[in-house]
């Protein structure tokens, strides 16, 4: 039987982890090829229903990483992300999806290893899983 490969959506905040998957990828560090990077100018600016949306698509995780706390170019993007992300996680629980399939990640811009493991953890959290029936 053929092990599972999840489908990831990553929404990339552009000034910290987009600028870390690309550190990631100058630093020649490896993550999973089944992670699909979409830059956002902020993940403030991420709509929840870009999120349920890739879900109706088929994938099989999301997850949305901005700025560190404190750290957001746009001020407050990342805290209201993040009161997006677990509204949206209560959401897909009701809905018999399951919330753990989504997550908020924060990360500054050098951190390329920290892009990486990331990528790596959550791709095996969702392969344990398993396909969304």
């Amino acid at each position: 039987m053929e092990q599972f490969e999840p489908v990831i959506v990553a929404f990339c905040c552009h000034y910290c982890a987009y600028t870390a998957a690309d550190v990631a990828g100058s630093m020649r560090i490896s993550y999973p090829h089944n992670v699909h990077i979409i830059k956002v100018p902020c993940s403030g600016k991420v709509d929840g229903l870009h999120i349920m949306k890739a879900f109706q698509k088929g994938v099989d995780g999301v997850y949305v990483a901005g700025c560190l706390e404190g750290d957001c170019h746009f001020k407050d993007g990342n805290i209201k992300a993040s009161r997006r992300v677990a509204y949206l996680k209560r959401l897909l629980d009701e809905i018999g999806v399951g919330g753990e399939r989504l997550e908020m990640i924060t990360m500054s811009a050098g951190m390329g290893e920290r892009f990486a493991s990331t990528a790596a953890e959550f791709t095996e959290h969702i392969r344990r899983l398993g396909p969304i029936l």
